[in-house]
């Protein structure tokens, strides 16, 4: 960067800070306050510094991340759950996305912060805020600039935007209480194959059976036309009606669809049951380039965003009954692609570790569930072909074809069974 444009970098960011600003203003939408926009700055700033690597699990970056992550929750008035701030993992070296960027056997660390509710009954069961803060360090394999490798990718709005977010809902919720805790957690691994969340539903700080709703922040940076997507919005009976409610005072051009099944941290929870939503101001030009970077973000409408969350959060978390749980069937395959045809509707768990495939959950109404497969059997065979991770159970079901009968062998509590599936076509 030249002398001149570090002299003047300083107007241009106030002059692209106003710009939104005078939009929500015209638009009768109340700005953040200064301190808030101030409180933002620094925080992305900091999280999307070339000083952190791209935040690539397991590297130094994530580290120094992790570790300020984790002051940031204290100085929110979270409180550490027992075991610590940290809930560390390692990555398994046979994890698909894991072999692929060079980081099997890595270390990859949740960090958790609690906000106990206020009310001593509701108190014990909780709902998760949560948003993943590792990225892709220097590019490479899963970059959509390859000509960049080697150049660091700082993940501004993916997801150092969500991350920081976390900061100000956890501030919001505990000037005014919920009634059942909020759960805050900062994932690992996600880029890596929802890890980080993967290992945490099965390992949580409270119970999954008492958890009633995941609520995601992934890439919540790039706020244009004042325009909020949420997924998940019908894993839930109440949810539309409580999103469009919610609404009238933040104003947002608001939109909310589909299942709970993204590409993103609320996946891991919606398999295990759990109703979820998926905060997100849409894909960009910058999306996993190394032009991510913080300078981009419109930092208002990312404090909007957490404003806008952290009442969803707590009408959900005050609540005085649970949310209905709705399990979705798969959706229709998309025009012109109907995937490798024959569809046994399992949800591989991406963390590998196991001969075969973990399953994390299966789809409603899907040829898995018919047969009896569940959550956490682990696939070793189907018809006649050895299953040993992900890749082979792919190759197994390209030999089928929609209608086939074929047995699937599962390990489920240290004992194989055979479940007799009828493959079908997604969608079907």
């Amino acid at each position: 960067m030249s002398a001149r444009i570090r002299a003047i970098l300083p107007f241009l960011l106030l002059h692209a800070a106003a710009a939104p600003l005078a939009a929500q203003a015209a638009a009768g939408v109340t700005p953040p306050p200064p301190a808030v926009l101030e409180a933002v700055r620094q925080d992305v700033r900091y999280l999307a510094s070339d000083a952190l690597g791209g935040r690539l699990t397991g590297s130094p970056g994530a580290d120094s991340a992790a570790a300020y992550i984790a002051r940031r929750f204290a100085e929110s008035g979270l409180q550490p759950p027992p075991g610590g701030w940290f809930q560390r993992f390692t990555v398994a070296p046979d994890a698909p996305a894991a072999m692929h960027a060079g980081v099997g056997g890595a270390e990859g660390t949740n960090v958790i912060g609690i906000l106990p509710g206020r009310d001593p009954v509701l108190r014990n069961e909780v709902v998760i805020v949560g948003a993943h803060y590792d990225h892709l360090g220097p590019g490479g394999t899963f970059a959509l600039d390859p000509d960049s490798t080697g150049a660091v990718h700082n993940g501004a709005d993916d997801n150092a935007s969500g991350t920081v977010a976390l900061f100000q809902i956890a501030r919001r919720l505990q000037s005014a209480r919920p009634a059942r805790t909020v759960v805050f957690i900062a994932f690992s691994a996600e880029e890596l194959g929802l890890l980080g969340s993967a290992h945490y539903a099965r390992n949580p700080a409270y119970p999954i059976a008492v958890t009633r709703a995941m609520v995601n922040l992934d890439m919540v940076g790039r706020l244009r036309n004042g325009r909020l997507i949420v997924y998940g919005s019908a894993t839930a009976a109440e949810f539309p009606a409580l999103l469009e409610s919610l609404n009238r005072q933040y104003g947002f051009a608001l939109h909310h669809e589909g299942d709970g099944y993204g590409r993103s941290d609320q996946s891991s929870f919606y398999a295990a049951g759990v109703p979820v939503l998926h905060m997100f101001t849409d894909l960009h030009e910058d999306y996993h380039r190394s032009t991510d970077d913080w300078e981009k973000l419109d930092l208002a409408g990312l404090a909007r965003v957490a404003d806008f969350t952290a009442a969803v959060t707590a009408a959900i978390a005050s609540r005085p009954t649970a949310l209905t749980f709705i399990n979705l069937p798969p959706p229709a395959p998309s025009a012109g692609g109907g995937g490798y045809g024959a569809y046994l509707g399992s949800i591989p768990d991406m963390a590998g570790g196991v001969r075969g495939v973990r399953l994390t959950g299966v789809r409603k109404d899907s040829p898995a569930e018919r047969a009896g497969i569940q959550a956490g059997d682990v696939i070793i065979r189907i018809a006649t072909t050895q299953v040993a991770d992900l890749q082979g159970m792919t190759d197994a079901l390209r030999e089928h074809k929609p209608g086939d009968l074929v047995d699937v062998v599962v390990v489920r509590d240290g004992a194989e069974r055979t479940c007799r599936v009828t493959l079908g076509r997604r969608g079907g």
